[in-house]
C-alpha cells in the first residue's frame, strides 16, 4: 500500500505540473484537473486503508480457538437454539474452509445441547469468531408450545483462543482430578475402563469433565488444554474490558454477559444490537454470518481511528 501512495503522489504532481503547463487550452486543463481529482480520492482512499494497517493487532487474531456454546435461560428450547447456533457455526466453518473437532458435549434431553465445546483451527480463526462472544437470544414459538406463545431462550457463546504452556502456568497442586467410567455408544470398553477425566481447578472453582477420548490420557491432555484456553479467556477479558473502559466504547467483544444478538422467528430477523442493524433470519441460518462479522470489524476499526486521531489532536 505504501508503494502504490507514493506511485499516486508522483502521479499527482505530473498531473498538476500538466495543469500549470496546459496554458490557455482548456482542453488540456481539463483533462489535468480530471486527473487530478482521481488521484486524490485514490489517495484519500489509500491513507485510510494504510491508517487501518497501522491500527493496534489484538495479538490473539492469528490463534486457533475453541468455541463453546451454552444453553441458558429457557430450559428445551434453550438447549434447541444451543444446536441450533452450533448448525450456523458448522455452516459458516466449511465455508471458511477451517477444521472442526468436537471436543466436548452434553446432549439436551429434548434435542440439541445442554453445553458443546468445539476446537477451531484454521486461517485467522480467532479474529473472525471473537465477535460471536456474548448472550444470543432467541424469540419463537417452541415445538412443544400448545397455545402457540413466544418464548424468549438464551445462548452464551464464549470464543477462547488457543494458548499453552508459555500463556498461562497453572500449579498442579491447584489441580483436583478424578475418573470414571464413561457412558453412551463405544462398545464394553466404554463402560468397563475408567477413561473419563473429570477436572476441578481449585482457585477457580472451574469443572471440566471429559469423555470424548477413548484413553484416559487423552482425556486428561484434553481437559487440561480445555482449562488453559478458559483461564487464558478470563485473564484476556480483564485485558478487553480495561482496554474498552479506556476508550469508552461498546464495541469490542463484548462482556460474556452482554446480549449481542437477536433471532427473531415470527419477522424472521436477526437484530445484531453492536450495530443496531437487521439482518435477514433465512441467510443467517444458512451460515451466511460474514456481513454481521465484516460489519463490527469495520465499527471497531472506526472506532480505533477516531480514538487515535483525538489522542492526536490533545
Amino acid at each position: 500500500s505504501i508503494r502504490i501512495y507514493t506511485q499516486f503522489e508522483t502521479e499527482l504532481v505530473g498531473a498538476k505540473e500538466l495543469f500549470q503547463e496546459a496554458g490557455d487550452d482548456n482542453e488540456m486543463r481539463e483533462m489535468a484537473r480530471s486527473e487530478i481529482k482521481d488521484i486524490d480520492a485514490k489517495l484519500e482512499e489509500l491513507e485510510e486503508r494504510i491508517k487501518i494497517l497501522l491500527l493496534p493487532k489484538d495479538p490473539n487474531d492469528d490463534r486457533n480457538c475453541m468455541l463453546e456454546i451454552r444453553a441458558g435461560t429457557g430450559g428445551s428450547e434453550a438447549n434447541i437454539f444451543a444446536g441450533d447456533l452450533l448448525d450456523v457455526y458448522r455452516k459458516y466453518m466449511a465455508d471458511q474452509g477451517w477444521q472442526v473437532a468436537m471436543i466436548d458435549s452434553s446432549p439436551g434431553d429434548d434435542g440439541g445441547y445442554k453445553n458443546v465445546v468445539l476446537e477451531v483451527k484454521g486461517d485467522s480463526v480467532y479474529s473472525k469468531l471473537k465477535w460471536e462472544a456474548g448472550v444470543h437470544r432467541v424469540q419463537r414459538v417452541p415445538a412443544t408450545e400448545t397455545q402457540g406463545r413466544v418464548h424468549t431462550s438464551t445462548a452464551t457463546v464464549a470464543i477462547m483462543p488457543e494458548c499453552d504452556e508459555v500463556d498461562i502456568k497453572i500449579d498442579p497442586k491447584d489441580i483436583e482430578m478424578s475418573t470414571m467410567r464413561s457412558g453412551g455408544a463405544g462398545g464394553q470398553n466404554v463402560n468397563k475402563v475408567e477413561t473419563a477425566v473429570d477436572l476441578v481447578h481449585k482457585p477457580t472453582g472451574i469443572r471440566i469433565k471429559c469423555t470424548q477420548e477413548r484413553s484416559q490420557l487423552k482425556n486428561k491432555e484434553l481437559a487440561m488444554k480445555m482449562l488453559m484456553a478458559k483461564l487464558y479467556d478470563i485473564e484476556n477479558e480483564k485485558r478487553e474490558a480495561e482496554e474498552r473502559a479506556r476508550r469508552g466504547d461498546q464495541i469490542g467483544t463484548g462482556g460474556r454477559s452482554e446480549k449481542i444478538r437477536t433471532y427473531n422467528w415470527k419477522d424472521s430477523r436477526v437484530s445484531e444490537h453492536r450495530l443496531g442493524q437487521n439482518y435477514p433470519l433465512q441467510s443467517f441460518l444458512s451460515g451466511e454470518i460474514g456481513q454481521i462479522i465484516d460489519g463490527l470489524i469495520a465499527k471497531d476499526q472506526e472506532m480505533k481511528l477516531r480514538q487515535l486521531s483525538e489522542e492526536g489532536a490533545n
